[in-house]
């Protein structure tokens, strides 16, 4: 059990102190913003008491993709580049229904 600690111990402290340089801040704040957009999606549909998705959810997830393709291209990750860059596809094209959309509700008015 003492041993299994020690690697354990051993093995974190490789991953979180050792390997800890500016990449690893990328990617801890490409994560921050994953987290930020779920934590505007929540607060907004708190206080509408429904299901809302919010103009600030596009922009976190555009800013946390792009910065965890860049990190995952550094890590050199073909399943993590593959997943981001789908998902930027996705983001900045519902990103683009949205600008569209108010667009034509402003040439209505």
């Amino acid at each position: 059990m003492i041993e299994l600690l020690n690697n354990l111990a051993s093995y974190l402290h490789d991953v979180f102190v050792i390997k800890f340089d500016g990449w690893v801040v990328l990617g801890f704040v490409a994560q921050g913003f994953f987290t930020m957009r779920f934590v505007v999606q929540w607060i907004a549909s708190e206080r509408a008491r429904r299901s809302v998705i919010p103009l600030a959810f596009w922009f976190f997830s555009i800013g946390g993709g792009v910065l965890l393709l860049v990190y995952a291209l550094y890590r050199r990750d073909p399943v993590f580049i593959a997943g981001q860059a789908l998902g930027l596809v996705v983001y900045i094209r519902n990103l683009y229904f949205i600008v569209m959309h108010r667009r034509q509700v402003s040439a209505d008015n």
